[in-house]
């Protein structure tokens, strides 16, 4: 367990009583996130483990993973699904090296991830996009894309609390490709998939699954772009996607590029086996929004809580990222390692490059009951470190 700092373990601190009930399951990271509810390794089917992913119960139990995040996502027969290596950012790399360079490029960025593909089109494919920027805690003017562009963008900021609202902006008619980084908003937002041509996210957020594993999610508009471009640059073997000017379609029929754990592929489909039972995407959705509404009722009642996305309709119903009153760095570290202490709450300080303050998730896998349960535990560790300091 992570040591206080000496500035939170001062004896003054001691005086402050705790509060009687702690969160049964105090995991609220925003990745990997918070099992599904009843989880256990004992649940997990272990006849494939030992088994070559190429092996017809390999292949069969690849498929079945696949199939169940197609039923779950409500995705059509149009959108091709593919397990691919290297987590989101594998996915969302690939999709990059493989489709940018026939077009114009827009990229988006209003957190860490947006900027690290602003980063991947500058510096490393050099293809001089336009940059539309806002701060953390801000969304850019979405009207103000160009959609004769192919465009980049965060469907929720994992690190700043911020979303796009819904897919409204994105045009029917676009000539360019929209590529959707939809990590922590695949199975919490109702996407609409006749908008999105690329989309990619990781089993590790919203089903609580193993990191290491991307899902790349293909439009037919992004399958006529691999098979009639060739990007001027070399192709790593596991960014490759078509042979002979053809889509390879093994790949998103469970024929992985390369080996995946098929441990981690059975505890997806454990989550995803849940989630069926949790009423499907309605069910997953309903769940993040009841948790995202009782932790802004927790906000609500308290005057040195914030929200850092300050537009409801932009703030995020998963990663939900607060502004702690008076709050640097050295406090939200004291405050979080205070909790994790405790054993109240685990991993909740900010991203590394966001502004000081706390991120909890909201995800589905979380009970709305222990994010209830944590308000009295905000308020312990914020008057234990005040107290300290």
């Amino acid at each position: 367990m992570t040591e206080l700092p000496a500035a939170a373990a001062r004896p003054l601190a001691a005086h402050i009583e705790q509060p009687a009930t702690k969160p049964t399951r105090p995991y609220f990271s925003s990745g990997p996130c918070a099992k599904p509810p009843g989880w256990s390794s004992e649940k997990l089917d272990t006849a494939v483990l030992g088994r070559s992913h190429r092996s017809k119960l390999g292949k069969v139990r690849l498929q079945y993973c696949i199939d169940l995040m197609r039923e779950l996502l409500c995705l059509p027969d149009t959108h091709r699904i593919g397990i691919v290596p290297g987590s989101d950012t594998g996915a969302f790399e690939m999709a990059m090296w493989t489709m940018l360079g026939a077009k114009p490029v827009t990229t988006l960025a209003w957190e860490s991830f947006g900027e690290g593909w602003v980063t991947d089109a500058v510096k490393q494919l050099k293809i001089d996009p336009t940059v539309i920027r806002a701060d953390y805690g801000q969304l850019p003017d979405l009207s103000a894309v160009d959609w004769s562009n192919d465009v980049l963008f965060t469907w929720n900021g994992t690190t700043s609390g911020v979303r796009v609202p819904n897919a409204d902006w994105i045009p029917v008619d676009r000539e360019g490709l929209s590529f959707a980084d939809a990590t922590s908003g695949v199975f919490a937002y109702d996407i609409d998939w006749a908008k999105i041509d690329v989309a990619t996210f990781s089993w590790q957020k919203v089903l609580g699954g193993e990191g290491g594993h991307g899902v790349l999610i293909l439009g037919p508009r992004a399958v006529q772009r691999l098979e009639s471009y060739t990007p001027a640059w070399p192709l790593p073997k596991v960014f490759r996607l078509v042979s002979k000017g053809k889509l390879i379609e093994g790949v998103f029929k469970g024929e992985t590029i390369n080996t995946p754990s098929m441990l981690a592929v059975e505890d997806a489909i454990l989550a995803l086996e849940w989630a069926k039972s949790v009423g499907g995407s309605e069910g997953l959705i309903a769940r993040s929004d009841a948790n995202a509404a009782a932790l802004g009722q927790i906000v609500a009642d308290r005057s040195w809580l914030g929200h850092l996305a300050q537009d409801e309709a932009s703030r995020s119903r998963t990663s939900v990222c607060l502004t702690v009153e008076g709050a640097d760095e050295a406090f939200i570290k004291a405050f979080a390692a205070c909790l994790e202490k405790a054993d109240a709450a685990y991993d909740i300080a900010g991203y590394r490059d966001a502004p000081a303050g706390l991120r909890i998730w909201c995800g589905a896998t979380v009970d709305t009951a222990d994010i209830v349960a944590l308000g009295p535990w905000l308020d312990w560790a914020y008057l234990t470190v005040k107290a300290s300091a």
